[in-house]
């Protein structure tokens, strides 16, 4: 055989066998609005987790992040593929992105609430008396812990930054739960499936915190998909969270993680409410 011939002979069996070589499985980037402890939402994401990637024929990986702007850094920057959003985190994504897309959310999450928490003795029982009192929110950008809060605040005529003795955010809604039990604070707002979740759990004493005001409904959490992701996989993802069913005693375990009765459709329209009182309550400017 020549020497050209051979050359070519080896170039074939060589490119043979990378040409065969397994490709590497897509993976599903996964995260969510850090609004509870990392070890918890990890544990919440296991399972449906597992879910997923058996629905979509992908790896799911759950990216965690620091802060609740990260998440929408990593959907405008295409680092992750899938999101749990607050209702103010997806308006602020849609806002910096221009096409995020929320495509399912929590049966309960048409009608959230926040939850006003004191101790008992406080002399706290309407937010009137909250002038002059320490409070916590949680994070800057919760819908639950912060922008809602903040908006019903500001109607009872309780502006937090004059009114207030002090105010922080405490990055969480089970740390302001803690920090109310905790004397840190005389009253905090926090989610109201985190509130009943802690009691049901025993984590929180209601003999030594109790609720004195609740926010009208809301429109908060979703699922959202970065807006240039493929539309079969998006459909695939939709699907698979409309087809969990609490009848199965497997696909309930993986609702009652996520704190929820089964998943509907949603659209952008849903959080205009949301995006209205950001801007009443200064938290978004044209």
């Amino acid at each position: 055989m020549s020497r050209p011939a051979l050359a070519a002979a080896l170039v074939l069996a060589l490119a043979v066998p990378a040409a065969t070589r397994a490709q590497p499985k897509p993976v599903l980037r996964v995260t969510a609005i850090p609004d509870e402890a990392p070890n918890e939402l990890i544990r919440k994401f296991e399972p449906l987790g597992a879910y997923l990637s058996k629905q979509v024929g992908m790896e799911v990986k759950f990216v965690p992040v620091t802060d609740y702007p990260a998440v929408v850094e990593g959907l405008a920057g295409g680092h992750v593929d899938l999101a749990w959003l607050g209702g103010f985190t997806f308006v602020q994504a849609r806002r910096r992105t221009g096409n995020a897309i929320p495509i399912v959310q929590r049966a309960e999450d048409a009608h959230f609430h926040s939850k006003f928490i004191t101790r008992p003795g406080s002399g706290i029982s309407r937010l009137e008396d909250l002038k002059g009192k320490t409070f916590a929110f949680g994070s800057p950008s919760s819908t639950s812990g912060h922008l809602m809060p903040r908006y019903y605040l500001l109607q009872a005529g309780i502006d937090p930054e004059k009114d207030f003795s002090h105010f922080a955010f405490s990055g969480t809604h089970d740390a302001t739960a803690k920090w109310v039990e905790g004397g840190k604070v005389d009253a905090g707002a926090l989610n109201e499936s985190v509130w009943k979740k802690l009691v049901d759990e025993k984590k929180i004493d209601p003999a030594k915190v109790v609720v004195f005001y609740t926010t009208p409904d809301f429109y908060d959490y979703n699922w959202t998909v970065r807006g240039d992701l493929d539309p079969k996989l998006v459909q695939k993802l939709k699907a698979a969270f409309l087809a969990l069913d609490p009848a199965n005693p497997e696909q309930k375990k993986i609702l009652d993680l996520q704190r929820a009765s089964r998943y509907v459709e949603t659209r952008p329209e849903n959080y205009a409410g949301i995006e209205s009182a950001a801007r009443s309550a200064g938290l978004v400017k044209d």
